[in-house]
């Protein structure tokens, strides 16, 4: 069960700018959406959580317990990940050595085989490559998914997953985020704007001016989403 009380976030950069404004919602949905518009504190949102910036005010609660004032690390070790929107690069370190230190063990060479798999790489090709700029965005985007498999942790947190993915389809992430969802007993969210992803989430949170404008079940938010085009992207204006 995650929960924020009244969670707010200010940045101080010359004159005062509130990023996120009294937030409150509690979930143990297997998979949750946050959505809206850009600028509206959604990647905020999810580092507070995450434990890469600290509440200005608030509370945040993981099973009950109060990991406010817990370091990256500490919600790390109680069962948090969390996928950059650009994932990080690591000279010197492999494919496999990543994806190890993400399970907390040595990795066989099956075992890495089988997740780069999961996440269309071609493990021969992979495994044994260093994490550095030869990598493309969308490579280290699904490795990162990867680690994330191998994790396994409770509470799963992708910022926009489906970014540099374009030679990857929606269709297999998707599969991805669905065997998350039968092999760990936990909560997956997801930072997006890809209807696709919305339409599989049990759950939809919308951010706009740093607020909650809406949330609730799948069914009752995203018919009142505003769509765009072919590409089922939700317009980067304030949502209605």
């Amino acid at each position: 069960m995650l929960e924020l009380r009244n969670v707010s976030y200010v940045v101080n950069d010359g004159e005062t700018v509130e990023i996120l404004k009294n937030i409150s919602f509690r979930t143990d949905d297997r998979f949750v959406a946050i959505t809206g518009p850009n600028g509206g504190g959604k990647s905020t949102l999810a580092k507070l959580i995450a434990g890469i910036l600290t509440p200005t005010e608030g509370q945040i609660l993981l099973d009950g317990v109060d990991i406010t004032n817990m370091s990256i690390t500490e919600r790390a070790q109680n069962g948090i990940s969390y996928a950059f929107q650009q994932p990080v690069r690591f000279k010197g370190l492999t494919v496999r050595d990543l994806i190890s230190i993400a399970a907390g063990r040595k990795m066989s060479l099956s075992e890495t085989c089988h997740v780069l798999s999961e996440v269309g790489i071609c493990a021969k090709d992979y495994v044994d490559r260093e994490v550095n700029a030869s990598l493309s965005g969308g490579e280290m985007k699904r490795i990162e998914i990867a680690m994330m498999l191998a994790r396994k942790t409770k509470l799963s947190i992708f910022d926009e997953p489906e970014a540099g993915i374009d030679l990857w389809s929606f269709t297999n992430l998707i599969q991805v985020f669905e065997k998350m969802n039968q092999e760990i007993q936990g909560t997956i969210m997801v930072i997006t704007h890809q209807e696709r992803l919305l339409n599989v989430a049990d759950s939809i949170i919308v951010l706009a001016d740093g607020k909650i404008d809406r949330m609730g079940p799948r069914a009752d938010i995203l018919p009142g989403l505003l769509l765009y085009d072919n590409t089922c992207s939700l317009l980067n204006e304030k949502v209605r």
